[in-house]
Parts: C-alpha cells; sequence; structure tokens
C-alpha cells in the first residue's frame, strides 16, 4: 500500500463510499437508480484493473456524480436535527450502560468510614472563603461551604426525607408549617443542627426568625461506580462491598428510621454473610460459622476506628429490636432457597454508626444490585480508586 500512486488510493475510497452509500440509501432510491449505480461501480473497478488513469478519473467523476443526482428531493441534514440526533444516540447508550453494565452511586451516610465516606457536615463558625476558595474545595472534595437560616420564628416539629436523584435532601418543619431544607441525610441534618453533637434529634429545637441554624462545610459523599454485570456469572462473594437495593424490606427498615414504611432506596454494605452462613459478633470480631472471619475486607474492620466503640463489629443498640442483639445471638442464611430468595447479611464498616443486618436481618438475591467498584470522586480523600 505504501507505493501505491494517490490516484488509485482516492479511488480506492471512492468506491468504498459508493458501496456505503448504495446500501445505506437503498430503501430510498429508485431501482433504475440503484441499477445505474451499480453499473458505474463495475465500469470504476473495470479501469482501475486496466491501469488506465485517465479512464479511471473519467469512470470516478461519473460515479460521483451519479450517486450526488440519485436523491435530488432529498434536503441535507441541517446541523440541529444532526446534532439531536447524536446526543440522542449518547442517552440511549448511556442508559444502556447503566441499566446493565455500570451505575454511579452517591454514598449519603457514614455507615461505610473510614472506607468510603457518606455526607458529611462540619459546623465552623467563620465565613465563608473568597469565592476561588470554594472552588477549589468542590472540585477537589466535594465540599460546600453553607449557611442556613431558620426561616420564622418557632419550635422543629419534624423532618422528613426530601432527597431526589444523587442528591440527599432534608426537609426540616417548623410548627407553623414552614420548611428549611437542609442538603444532608436526616442523621448529619441532626448533627449539624445540633451544634455537632451526635445521636440526638433536631425536633423540639427552637430558632428565632433568620437566626442561623447552621453555618459550616458539607462534604459530599464518595461517589462511586457499581458493577451490575458481574452477579449474573458469579456468586456474590463474602468480604466484598455490594450494593443492593431495599424493595420489599421497607417496613422493617421503617422501624429504624422513624417512620411506618421507608420508601425504598439503595444501601451499600459489606457482605458478611452468604447462603449457608450463621453469623455473629465476639466485638470486635465477626464470627462465620462459630470461626473468625478471614476475608481481608472484614479483618481490616476489626481495627477500624468505628462511632461509638473502640473498633470493629459492635452489637445493634439494646434500645432496638435486632437480630444481633447480644453475646450469644446468631443471624442464619438458609442453605438452600429458590433462586431469588437466597439470602445474604449486610454490615456497615463503621458498626457503630450503621443500619445493617443486625437489625433487619437478611439481603435476598433480587436486592442484590453489585459489587462496588470504583470510588471515582472525590479525589483527595484518599478513597480513590478500587474499592476493597
Amino acid at each position: 500500500m505504501f507505493w501505491t500512486p494517490k490516484w488509485k488510493k482516492e479511488t480506492e475510497l471512492l468506491l468504498k463510499g459508493a458501496q456505503k452509500f448504495l446500501h445505506y440509501k437503498r430503501d430510498l432510491l429508485k431501482p433504475d437508480r440503484i441499477a445505474e449505480i451499480e453499473s458505474r461501480i463495475a465500469d470504476l473497478k473495470s479501469a482501475v484493473k486496466s491501469g488506465k488513469r485517465d479512464a479511471t478519473e473519467e469512470c470516478s467523476r461519473q460515479l460521483r456524480a451519479t450517486c450526488e443526482k440519485a436523491l435530488p428531493h432529498q434536503a441535507p441534514v441541517h446541523w440541529f436535527p444532526e446534532n439531536v440526533e447524536v446526543i440522542f444516540v449518547a442517552l440511549v447508550v448511556a442508559l444502556g450502560l447503566r441499566s446493565y453494565i455500570i451505575q454511579p452511586f452517591r454514598i449519603p451516610t457514614g455507615s461505610m468510614q473510614p472506607t468510603l465516606n457518606g455526607i458529611i457536615a462540619t459546623n465552623a463558625d467563620q465565613a465563608k472563603p473568597w469565592i476561588g476558595k470554594q472552588a477549589l474545595d468542590w472540585a477537589l472534595r466535594a465540599r460546600r461551604w453553607t449557611t442556613i437560616k431558620s426561616p420564622t420564628n418557632g419550635r422543629i416539629v419534624a423532618r422528613e426525607d426530601a432527597s431526589k436523584l444523587f442528591f440527599s435532601r432534608t426537609r426540616v418543619i417548623f410548627h407553623n408549617g414552614a420548611s428549611v431544607t437542609f442538603p444532608a441525610p436526616m442523621n448529619e441534618t441532626d448533627q449539624a443542627i445540633n451544634g455537632g453533637v451526635a445521636g440526638a434529634s433536631c425536633v423540639g429545637k427552637s430558632f428565632e426568625k433568620d437566626e442561623v441554624m447552621f453555618r459550616g462545610t458539607i462534604d459530599g459523599g464518595d461517589l462511586v461506580l457499581v458493577d451490575k454485570f458481574s452477579y449474573h456469572f458469579r456468586r456474590p462473594t463474602r468480604g466484598e462491598v455490594f450494593v443492593f437495593d431495599t424493595l420489599g424490606m421497607e417496613r422493617k427498615i421503617g422501624r429504624f428510621t422513624g417512620s411506618d414504611q421507608a420508601k425504598a432506596t439503595h444501601y451499600i454494605k459489606r457482605l458478611c454473610g452468604v447462603p449457608g452462613d450463621t453469623i455473629a459478633i465476639d466485638s470486635p470480631q465477626l464470627l462465620v460459622n462459630g470461626k473468625i472471619a478471614t476475608e481481608k475486607g472484614i479483618q481490616r474492620v476489626f481495627e477500624l476506628p468505628n462511632t461509638g466503640q473502640a473498633g470493629g463489629y459492635g452489637y445493634s443498640y439494646g434500645h432496638y429490636p435486632g437480630e444481633l442483639l447480644q453475646a450469644g445471638d446468631s443471624l442464619s442464611l438458609a442453605a438452600q432457597a429458590p433462586r431469588g430468595m437466597r439470602e445474604y447479611a449486610a454490615l456497615g464498616d463503621n458498626s457503630g454508626n450503621s443500619l445493617d443486618s443486625r437489625y433487619w436481618g437478611s439481603v435476598k438475591e433480587f436486592n442484590l444490585v453489585g459489587p462496588a467498584l470504583f470510588s471515582l470522586w472525590p479525589i483527595t480523600t484518599g478513597h480513590w480508586g478500587l474499592i476493597k
């Protein structure tokens, strides 16, 4: 090909283009036009084979003219519909990838800290920095500097989840119906309004109109990519981080979230039990079938500094009903079950601040979404990269 004359290369490209035109537009072309184009293509091939440049150039001109006049009434594609078509195809591809291959998931809570971060609200009695610092914090740490003021005089009587898509939101409602929205899940909102004190509800707290309810920073939770493909070809593995939905578990979970019927959502936890396992806690260790779990992911949790305890796994809080409430309790996962009903145990790495299988029991196979694959953003928290 290196020594092929330029005119022959150009002719080969023209032949390929004419063949494509014929294939793509065959349904729009009249039979006589199709026959004419095929005849011109045959003439050009014969001219190239003869090696005569003049004859080849003449046949090339005739083939171009025939193709250009084949659809005289078809208007050229305008730039706007052409770009809309490209965008539409891109959206279809993206939705297909999200539905069947890989899906982004924003972690809302701190149940997997310090392995993965949820949304973190930090009270800070200082003014917002200059706009460049704010932009840099957002790009590197997903951090927003926020000041939220009370919309009315009065007492907080309720708060409710107001999340949309990837964004966790909590609506704080006052006695007179006025409300204000916090860009954080409910537990972080409580902590922010209570001046950084964890574990207490903000309900009952009173404010004057325009009084500052919160001033500080809100760091977005880690954005992770979830592999939705692997579980179609392999069984879930004990020790990996995975995502599941809560369809069918709403009423159970609702007992611990302050409502009779919590809406379905997605959780991210560490998979600590597979069908046939019996798990128990000998704090800070997790026992699987009477032996200390040996998986690297679970072993790392034994040494993690969790909220409210020295580290590792702990029992569920005593004032809640639970599956693993105290020493001697265990959770057994059926060894045999119909497809889709196999059982798995999900525990948060931050055992002192995680709503998981210790409270509401097993996760069914039909709830599984896939293993957490990659922490994509933010990039300066030490979590960027493959999730372990």
